[in-house]
């Protein structure tokens, strides 16, 4: 019975750090939501939701292109995995986009039809 071997397990206490990917990728979906609640503010109700997605887009083109520039194998994949995430919650939150809200928010004037 191989499984029930103790011999072979390796007590290994010299392990390289751990990366934070789930605290990292909290804090920034905590930041995204207080520039949320910022951004509620200056822009009308309508044009919240792409700005959300923009922002969201954005902060995520900012992670992959710091993944790009990690040297580390293991946090590279790490930065590529949040970017992709909030990636991903981009574009899922772009399906409740309606396009009258995208119309309204290229339109010249401030008046409704």
């Amino acid at each position: 019975m191989a499984f029930l071997d103790r011999i072979q397990i390796v007590r290994t206490s010299d392990r390289a750090p751990s990366a934070r990917g789930k605290e990292l990728f909290a804090g920034i979906l905590l930041v995204a939501l207080l520039a949320t609640v910022g951004i509620r503010n200056v822009v009308p109700v309508d044009a919240l939701a792409p700005a959300i997605v923009t922002l969201l887009f954005a902060v995520a083109a900012l992670t992959a292109g710091f993944a790009l520039l990690c040297r580390r194998d293991r946090y590279r994949v790490m930065w590529f995995d949040l970017a992709g995430s909030l990636t991903f919650i981009g574009v899922v939150l772009s399906v409740l986009i309606e396009p009258d809200q995208m119309i309204r928010l290229f339109a010249l004037t401030d008046h409704p039809e």
